[in-house]
Order: C-alpha cells, then structure tokens, then sequence
C-alpha cells in the first residue's frame, strides 16, 4: 500500500508554526507528513514510517517531502523557513545532495529557508560519515537541527561535534519544566 501511496500521490504535508519567543510572530514550519488513504482518513506518521523504513520507501518519500516542504515554502510571505525531518536512512542516502540540491533549485527557495532535523539516532552509527555529509548539505547553505534533544544516547559532545544550527529539545522535558526542577535544570543547561 505504501508502495501505491507513493504512485498515486496520496501523502499530504501539514505545516506547524515555528514561532518566536520574543516577537510572537511565525517564523518558519515544520513540515508534518500524513497519509491520506481515501475512506480510512488521515493516517499519521507513527503508524507508516517504520514501515517505510524497514521496505526501504523512506528514502523516496523523504525525497517527495523535501520536494513537497520546498515548493511549499516557495509560495511563503515574509521569508519564513521550513523544516523537514530526516531519517537515519535518509541521512545516509548517497543522493541525498543531489536531491536536497534539486528541490531548492527547482522551487527556487533561498537555501538558507530550508532546515533539516535529525535525531541522534542518525548520526550514532558512524559520526564520521554522518559530519561529512552535514557538512556538504550546510554548503549548500541550509540549516541543519538536532531534534529531539534529551532522548536515546544525549551527549553534550554531539552539540560540540556536529554543525547543528539549532537544538531543539525533547518535548518530554519542556512539558514537565514547569512542574519539575530537575527538567527545568535540564532545559537550563542545554
């Protein structure tokens, strides 16, 4: 089915308001995919991309998203960016260049309004590789974020290691911050 989704154009993106703390006004969005399967409704991504992941799709559909994110953008007031996740799978890609190159070049977005989101999970693996290939994509004049903050193996030495732009932190820590000291000192810190 995931296989026909991809032929028959059935995913869809919502965009969520990235704004500023100071100012209140929108700055950017994050791209969120959906999966709009007819009758059966909207269908979110936890349920189809570890499925994508493991039938290898992922990286095909997360050439259609950044496509998709781009030419979005592209038809944005104001300058506001828009950010797009990347899987572990994606981050590897071997064209993953190329087509991130492609869609700012065929929407025509200013680089610098594009931001790719990783998790650390990407990167674990093989830090070298992964600092390489962050490296080429900010060449191109993008911003690269670690989402997901505070999650799985946290290492202050990723911040310090890898070209991120923008930490963002795990919700798990910003929810519980006003009610709990210890992630309040957590968000403190980082």
């Amino acid at each position: 089915a995931l296989h026909a989704a991809l032929e028959q154009n059935e995913f869809v993106l919502h965009f969520q308001p990235k704004v500023s703390a100071t100012t209140r006004t929108i700055v950017g969005r994050e791209a969120l995919i959906r999966w709009n399967r007819g009758e059966a409704g909207l269908i979110g991504p936890d349920l189809f991309i570890p499925l994508a992941e493991q039938s290898m799709l992922i990286v095909e559909i997360g050439r259609w998203t950044i496509l998709a994110a781009c030419k979005a953008a592209s038809q944005w007031p104001n300058g506001e960016s828009v950010a797009v996740n990347l899987s572990a799978r994606q981050l590897m890609d071997p064209d993953l260049l190329y087509h991130v190159r492609s869609a700012l070049e065929e929407t025509r977005l200013d680089p610098s309004r594009l931001e790719l989101e990783i998790t650390e999970t990407a990167i674990i693996h093989n830090t070298q590789l992964a600092t390489n290939i962050l490296l080429d994509l900010k060449a191109l004049g993008i911003k690269i974020s670690l989402d997901d903050f505070g999650t799985g193996y946290s290492s202050m030495s990723y911040i310090q290691e890898f070209p991120f732009d923008r930490i963002k932190i795990d919700r798990s820590f910003v929810m519980s911050m006003i009610v709990d000291s210890k992630s309040r000192a957590i968000v403190e810190a980082i």
